[in-house]
């Protein structure tokens, strides 16, 4: 197993909901198959115990060679103000330099001496932290985990020197027009709140040379990496009860406690439907256009969610590389195949502990903006007004093929995990969420589309040559249909 430690420095095109993609249920050849009801009845109990600090350690077993266990914590760009605005993504960086206890070269050898994978991501609401190695080599990564976390070195030297790295990264996300336009999305969708910044902080080197300080990074720790706000989750063979032992051996000592009982409260991130100058970046020099239109949508814990998860599978997704034709079931997906709409499309739903984003983002030649964006659209007005049940069936089943697919492998459960129990406080079993998609029905589609969707003020933004990018004012105009 090839050893290594990497970084994963933005979620923001984790906003994009995954790629609907067929389940295999069967094994081996020789072997029985295996239906999809006994894969659900059949998958493992997630068991969660809490430390006395208030620490929640969740685990999966599996019974496999391999395992993924890491920290994730409940702090992002989110708890950031304009002042420190990209200090957790900087931490991420500064995680892997080193910690009091192994200098960078010591820590870099001894997960390569694990043949273990070292790695981290920084989104909106959370932080995270993970190893993936082998089963027997668990209490080494819980104890590396507990220094990367508890005890990074935040050398002075170091941070200057991870400036310049953090700037050549910022660079590079700039190249990619997915994270900007959907960064953009955020910028106005939720303009002068903390869920407009950018998760690698604002992109002037200026800012990055002069304002963030080692101190501001010392007060993002103490401010939010505190014991109620984090979870030790493992997947894949490992025991719950030695991780309860080893999560006490090594993160007991994580406070709980705010200074003068400080506790940082979210303030409520409002969400505005508009078209603000900043998000329409024309340049004729890209070959094509990035577009995303978006509606409020749910937080991650409303039960109107998998309504909107349906609504999201019956649009779909497509892309020129897809193959396919007439015959596709999406009928967005039809006509961009038809009338060469786009080169690609996405329903998403990016859902947050208050609030949420539901859109369409799409990639298209500068001659097929106006129209992609009209049957854009169109679609969501079909899903308000005339979604059947063989178009909610569809979803169904798709949805189900998402959510099952996306949990393959100790990581991705991990990861599952650890998200679950900071948004729900439990793991909701695949089982609990098949049965709400079950209970879907076209009216309570159209109901929820209706609430979210129809006549609502959306949220766009644009990058590349999108001179033929509708008006706002038209746009707001598609959003309602009069023979409703």
């Amino acid at each position: 197993m090839a050893a290594s430690v990497c970084r994963v420095g933005s979620t923001v095109g984790r906003a994009l909901a995954k790629t609907h993609r067929p389940i295999l249920l069967s094994l081996r050849r020789g072997q029985a198959s295996v239906s999809y009801a006994q894969s659900l009845s059949g998958a493992p109990e997630t068991r969660l115990t809490t430390l006395d600090n208030g620490l929640r350690v969740a685990s999966e077993e599996t019974g496999h060679a391999t395992c993924t266990v890491g920290l994730w914590i409940g702090a992002g760009s989110r708890y950031e103000s304009e002042k420190n605005n990209g200090a957790g993504f900087f931490l991420e960086h500064m995680a892997f330099k080193g910690t009091k206890k192994h200098p960078q070269t010591a820590l870099e050898q001894q997960v390569e001496s694990m043949g273990a994978h070292l790695s981290a991501y920084t989104s909106r609401e959370h932080t995270a932290y993970y190893m993936k190695t082998l089963t027997k080599d668990l209490p080494k990564a819980v104890e590396l985990l507990s220094e990367v976390v508890q005890s990074c070195s935040l050398n002075e030297a170091e941070i200057e020197q991870q400036r310049s790295v953090v700037l050549r990264e910022l660079e590079e996300v700039e190249s990619n027009l997915q994270e900007v336009c959907l960064d953009l999305l955020h910028a106005t969708a939720f303009q002068g709140t903390a869920l407009g910044h950018s998760v690698l902080g604002p992109s002037s080197s200026a800012r990055w040379e002069e304002n963030l300080t080692r101190q501001d990074l010392v007060d993002y720790i103490n401010s939010h990496y505190k014991a109620p706000r984090m979870v030790l989750a493992a997947a894949g063979g490992v025991s719950h009860d030695e991780l309860v032992g080893l999560a006490k051996s090594h993160f007991s000592g994580v406070s709980f406690e705010y200074e003068g009982d400080a506790v940082p409260v979210l303030s409520p991130c409002r969400f505005t439907g508009s078209e603000v100058r900043c998000v329409r970046m024309r340049d004729d020099a890209f070959p094509l256009a990035h577009i995303a239109i978006a509606v409020e949508g749910a937080s991650a814990a409303s039960p109107d969610i998998v309504p909107l998860m349906v609504a999201n599978a019956i649009i779909g997704s497509y892309d020129l590389t897809y193959g396919g034709g007439k015959h596709l079931s999406s009928r967005l997906a039809r006509l961009a195949v038809e009338d060469n709409l786009c080169h690609s499309f996405q329903a998403f739903h990016s859902s947050y502990s208050d609030t949420g984003l539901l859109g369409i983002y799409f990639v298209a030649d500068k001659n097929n903006i106006d129209d992609m964006m009209h049957w854009s659209q169109n679609a969501w007005m079909n899903l308000c007004t005339t979604v059947t049940e063989s178009d909610v069936a569809r979803g169904r089943n798709a949805l189900k093929a998402s959510l099952v697919g996306q949990l393959n492998g100790t990581t991705p459960i991990c990861d599952d995990i650890g998200r679950h129990i900071l948004n729900y406080g439990r793991r909701i079993p695949i089982a609990e969420w098949d049965a709400r998609i079950d209970a879907v029905t076209p009216k309570m589609v159209r109901d929820i589309c209706c609430k979210y969707i129809y006549d609502k003020c959306p949220a766009v933004a644009a990058v590349g040559p999108i001179e033929q990018l509708p008006d706002y004012n038209r746009m707001r105009s598609a959003m309602y249909w009069l023979r409703f």
